[in-house]
């Protein structure tokens, strides 16, 4: 089981149960003064069992919950806001026998100072039990108010994944004036697995080439994947096109993880903007645009463009109508054509969370020695030149430590990473 601000994890029946659900939402329960909580869920079969748990819990705490069914995280995340506190069941890109919780606190995800307080046991007085009412939402109409209507009615390809945006991302595209073609809609026959950043995407590739893009979600709707003339884009040009609209709407002040492509940055400076970087993980991300009162920004690695003003987490819906409104102008040819000319490569190696530390300690020495500055934000970040980096990070999520490595070189950026790559296995079977 994970336990991190990501949220509550695990393969549910093995080493996430009702038993687990009942006692984090119980502990959830202290930190919410409103006594009100939305809670929805996305696609997993195991998705019902805990949702009831999770609102019996709550109710039985004082809590009144108010339901959303099925829904993608951005809306939970956005109706949140209503409520104070809010609780998506899901473990948004991991595969489906694994199930989960975010837990949200004033419109965010929690951080780490909230996580101690969902761990510890605690027994909450109460006056009288909670209620349960199930509720709908103006997501849709919110959404687009920010994005506005689009007369060239573009062509649309969209890969549902069999997740929770069924019912959202085809009905805003088509209501923004888009032309829309939807695969992959249930999860009972979906061609594909429930983290289109990994996943070929054979089915919207062909689907692209007869449209002008292509977007893939994941199971809670927060990641999104652009397709585009038969080419799957990596992650950061979602949130590149993301930062491209924002400085489009007059916005200058970002924040972007510290794995993010260093093209989206210099693109945000050379446009007058200023960049903050932050450790990577969406609720750090958050933190610090609250910090510095950021306009907009995101993580490269999970595809997602944040937009405060509208939602405190990533939010692939949104992003879908804020891309396809930028189709045939100049500023979305612009930012493709600016990153095109970097070439990122994102690997993970199996490593027990136990050793996690030990090894990036180990690298940290090793990094220390070969690059003029590593960065300890987040891992160990080298940094080679202007151009080119590799980091080293733990997972929030899964037992693997993550490599990402970024050059203007494409065999540069092949042998950082095959270098690096071997450098973790080595330190991995020396400390084990």
């Amino acid at each position: 089981m994970k336990k991190t601000i990501s949220g509550i994890r695990g393969i549910f029946g093995e080493d996430l149960n009702l038993k687990d659900v009942l006692q984090f939402c119980n502990n959830f329960s202290s930190l919410i003064k409103s006594k009100k909580c939305a809670i929805g869920m996305d696609t997993r079969p195991s998705g019902a069992m805990i949702k009831d748990t999770a609102s019996a819990a709550l109710m039985k705490n004082g809590i009144d919950v108010f339901n959303l069914g099925l829904a993608p995280t951005p809306v939970i995340f956005r109706e949140s806001r209503f409520y104070q506190a809010g609780i998506v069941i899901s473990s948004s890109h991991n595969p489906i026998e694994w199930n989960g919780m975010k837990f949200i606190i004033d419109g965010r995800g929690i951080n780490e100072n909230e996580l101690p307080e969902i761990l510890k046991n605690q027994e909450i007085s109460i006056s009288e039990f909670g209620t349960e009412k199930n509720i709908s939402t103006s997501y849709i109409e919110d959404a687009k108010k920010i994005i506005g209507d689009i007369e060239n009615k573009p062509k649309i390809a969209v890969d549902i994944g069999g997740g929770a945006a069924k019912d959202f991302a085809p009905k805003l595209l088509t209501e923004i004036g888009c032309q829309v073609q939807t695969i992959n809609e249930n999860l009972d026959n979906s061609s594909r697995g429930p983290d289109p950043t990994t996943d070929g995407l054979s089915e919207l590739i062909l689907a692209s080439t007869k449209n002008e893009i292509g977007f893939a979600f994941d199971l809670d709707g927060d990641r999104l994947v652009v397709v585009r003339n038969g080419k799957k884009q990596i992650p950061d040009v979602t949130l590149g096109l993301g930062v491209a609209k924002s400085l489009e709407l007059g916005y200058k002040n970002f924040v972007l993880s510290i794995d993010t492509s260093v093209s989206i940055e210099k693109f945000i400076k050379e446009s007058g903007g200023t960049v903050n970087r932050s450790k990577v993980g969406e609720a750090n991300v958050i933190d610090m645009m609250l910090q510095t009162k950021a306009q907009a920004g995101g993580e490269g690695s999970s595809g997602g463009f944040i937009l405060p003003e509208f939602n405190f987490c990533r939010d692939g819906i949104l992003t879908s109508g804020l891309i396809s409104s930028m189709l045939g102008n100049s500023n979305f040819k612009e930012i493709l054509d600016f990153m095109e000319r970097y070439q990122q490569i994102r690997e993970k190696i199996e490593v027990d969370s136990e050793f996690h530390d030990k090894v990036i300690e180990d690298i940290r020495d090793k990094f220390s020695k070969e690059y003029s500055d590593a960065d300890t934000l987040d891992g160990i970040k080298g940094i080679i030149d202007e151009d080119s980096w590799v980091l080293i990070r733990k997972s929030n999520t899964e037992d693997i430590i993550r490599v990402s490595a970024e050059s203007n070189d494409k065999v540069k950026c092949e042998n950082i990473i095959k270098d690096t790559l071997e450098l973790v296995k080595q330190s991995y079977e020396k400390i084990r």
